[in-house]
C-alpha cells in the first residue's frame, strides 16, 4: 500500500474538528506520509489545508461532492491514494461511495462530535458497513459508539487526540508576558480566569459566568479578571446570536469591567502563558482538547465533572466542577485564586501526563498504522 492518505471534511463552520486535518499535516509528512485534502472552495478548511503545504482538491457544496464522485476517483487513482479519513458523519456519504466504486480504498471516520442518536438504518448500515475502522477520541465517545454504530466493537478504536507539546513550552520572557496579560484587560496582581473555546450553546459560558459572579461573593479579597478567548463572528466558528447573549448576561450580572472578550487569537499557546486558571465547562465534550492544551501550557484547571473530561483531568492534574453548579465553579475559582503554589504544582503534573498520553507524534504514529493495515499496539 502507497503512504498517502486523504482527509475528507466538507465543512464551512470553524472548530477543533475542522482544523484537525491541517493540525496533523505537519506530523504525518514527518512520519513519511504523503496528505491529501477535499474540502469546500472559499472555506477556512481549505484554507488551513493550504497553511500547512497542500493545495487542497475543493467542491463549491457538500452535494456537488457526490456528483463530482468519478473526479475525486480520478484524483485518488492519478495520486496513487488508498486511505480515506473523514471528518464528519455527512462526509461519510461520499467516503462510503468511493470506498464501493474502488474498494481497495480504506476508510476511516473520526467520531470528533460524540454520537447521540443510534444510527443503524439501513443508509447507516450501508455507510457504516464500508468503514474500516472509527476512531472515538475518547472512553466516553467510545462507549456511545458501541451503542450507536452498526458496527462490531473490533471495528472502533478509542483514539485519543494529541497535539504539538512543543508549540506550548513556555517562551516569553515576563515583559512580554505582561504586555500580554495587559491586551487581555489583566490588571498588576489579577489573577487572569480564562475560558477558551467557540462561544457556542453547550460549552458552559453561562455557569462560568454566573461562578464568576458568585466568586466575588465568595472570595471578595481576591483580585481577578475574566477573559474569554474565542472567534466572536460566525465565520470564526461561533454564534453570534449566542454572543449577544453572553453581552447581555454579563451586563445582568454587573461583570462588564470584569470579563474581555479576547476574539480569535491564532497565537493560542502565548495566551496561555498569559493565564493563571483555564475553565473548560462544556456540558458534553467528547474530548476535551482545550483541557490538553492547557496542560501542555503548564496551567491549573478547572473542568466540567461530565462528558469526556474526567477522564482527562484527575485530582493531581486540576479540579472538575458540576456543569449545572455557579456555586462549584466559584469554590474551585476561589481555591485556585489564593493559592499560586497549588496552581504551579497542578500544572507541572498536567504538563507530565500530556507528555505521557497527548502528544502528536504517538497520535499520528498510531493513525499510519490503521492506514497501513497494521493492528494497534497494545
Amino acid at each position: 500500500m502507497t503512504h498517502k492518505v486523504m482527509h475528507i471534511c466538507l465543512s464551512d463552520g470553524w472548530g477543533g474538528l475542522e482544523m484537525y486535518p491541517a493540525r496533523i499535516i505537519p506530523e504525518l509528512q514527518r512520519q513519511g506520509w504523503e496528505a491529501h485534502g477535499l474540502a469546500l472552495a472559499g472555506s477556512r478548511v481549505a484554507e488551513s489545508l493550504m497553511a500547512a503545504g497542500i493545495e487542497p482538491l475543493t467542491v463549491p457544496t457538500r452535494g456537488r461532492a457526490l456528483l463530482q464522485a468519478g473526479r475525486v476517483l480520478a484524483y485518488l487513482k492519478r495520486h496513487d491514494i488508498g486511505a480515506l479519513h473523514c471528518h464528519k458523519s455527512s462526509d461519510l456519504r461520499l467516503g462510503a461511495l468511493l470506498a464501493t466504486l474502488r474498494p481497495s480504498l480504506r476508510l476511516f471516520f473520526t467520531d470528533h462530535m460524540g454520537v447521540t442518536r443510534p444510527k443503524k438504518d439501513p443508509y447507516h448500515r450501508w455507510a457504516y458497513g464500508r468503514v474500516t475502522r472509527l476512531f472515538a477520541i475518547s472512553e466516553a465517545t467510545r462507549q456511545r459508539n458501541l451503542a450507536a454504530f452498526p458496527l462490531e466493537e473490533a471495528r472502533i478504536r478509542r483514539l485519543y487526540l494529541g497535539i504539538d507539546l512543543a508549540a506550548y513550552t513556555p517562551q516569553m520572557e515576563e515583559a512580554t508576558r505582561e504586555t500580554v496579560r495587559r491586551e487581555l484587560g489583566v490588571g498588576p496582581g489579577q489573577v487572569a480566569i480564562a475560558l477558551p473555546g467557540r462561544l457556542t450553546d453547550g460549552k458552559g459560558h453561562e455557569v462560568w459566568l454566573e461562578g464568576l459572579a458568585r466568586l466575588s461573593e465568595r472570595a471578595p479579597d481576591l483580585a481577578w479578571h475574566g477573559v474569554l478567548i474565542g472567534g466572536i463572528t460566525a465565520r470564526e466558528g461561533s454564534d453570534e446570536a449566542y454572543v449577544a447573549r453572553l453581552r447581555e448576561r454579563i451586563a445582568t450580572l454587573g461583570l462588564e469591567d470584569a470579563i474581555t472578550f479576547a476574539g480569535f487569537r491564532p497565537d493560542l499557546p502565548r495566551v496561555f502563558e498569559a493565564l493563571d486558571i483555564v475553565c473548560v465547562p462544556s456540558r458534553n465534550e467528547a474530548f476535551g482538547l482545550t483541557v490538553v492544551e492547557a496542560m501542555a501550557a503548564g496551567k491549573a484547571i478547572i473542568g466540567a465533572a461530565s462528558g469526556a473530561i474526567p477522564e482527562l483531568l484527575d485530582a493531581d492534574c486540576g479540579r472538575l466542577a458540576d456543569p449545572e453548579s455557579g456555586e462549584d465553579w466559584a469554590e474551585a475559582m476561589a481555591e485556585l485564586g489564593h493559592d499560586a503554589a497549588l496552581r504551579h504544582r497542578l500544572g507541572q503534573a498536567g504538563r507530565a501526563r500530556a507528555e505521557r498520553e497527548f502528544a502528536i507524534a504517538a497520535h499520528v504514529k498510531a493513525l499510519i498504522r490503521e492506514y497501513a493495515g497494521k493492528e494497534p499496539v497494545a
